[in-house]
């Protein structure tokens, strides 16, 4: 091929990406940072915005998301609410950190969050039923009783069941996972960015309630 058609052939290229580049479509899938739920979920915070941090305590991933989301979460605007909610995924090790993550609220425990997250992913141990969690607990400054009899309750079990069908309707397949009010789950390709596509998805319902109002 000579020279003088190489160029050409370049040229027809560069016209033909120009082209897709230019098309509507492509454009918005370009700049696309979140997934619109349908159909959209009743936030459970209503009068605030709600983002909601889908997780398990087995994920890695969690593990090495979790101080980041935790500096981002202290300085969230007043009108945002965050919660975060367990998923099971059908394992049985996950479904039981699942009860762990509501015992430990029951119990007083909340603050060994961290440390459990450390335990299973930089310690290694092997804390995926009740026992070796409420011995780990003892262990670390917590209450384990008060959370062996949290874990093995009614309350915690429906927790539990709830935290699935929220995850199902969310149409959650990975964690850790963050939506925004029932409406947006952002995406990214790194921690940083899916934790700024949650403040832009936060500035956007604010922006559509205000224009609502108006």
């Amino acid at each position: 091929m000579t020279h003088r058609r190489l160029l050409a052939v370049a040229a027809a290229c560069a016209a033909v990406l120009c082209l897709l580049l230019g098309a509507p479509g492509l454009r918005a899938q370009a700049a696309d940072y979140y997934r619109a739920l349908d159909p959209p979920q009743p936030p459970g915070a209503p009068g605030h915005i709600e983002v909601i941090e889908f997780f398990s305590y087995g994920c890695p991933h969690c593990a090495e998301f979790a101080p980041l989301v935790a500096t981002w979460q202290s300085s969230l605007p007043k009108d945002v609410v965050f919660r975060r909610v367990p998923v099971g995924f059908d394992r049985p090790a996950w479904i039981n950190l699942q009860r762990a993550w509501y015992a430990l609220q029951a119990s007083g425990d909340a603050g060994l969050d961290a440390a459990l997250f450390k335990a299973i992913h930089e310690q290694h141990l092997q804390l995926f039923d009740a026992g070796s969690l409420a011995d780990w607990i003892g262990k670390n400054g917590g209450h384990a009783e008060q959370f062996a009899a949290a874990y093995a309750s009614f309350g915690v079990n429906n927790q539990t069941v709830q935290a699935d069908k929220l995850a199902e309707a969310y149409h959650v397949e990975g964690v850790p996972t963050l939506a925004v009010n029932g409406e947006y789950v952002a995406q990214g390709t790194t921690f940083t960015e899916i934790l700024a596509n949650t403040s832009r998805l936060i500035d956007k319902v604010r922006a559509e309630r205000g224009a609502r109002r108006r």
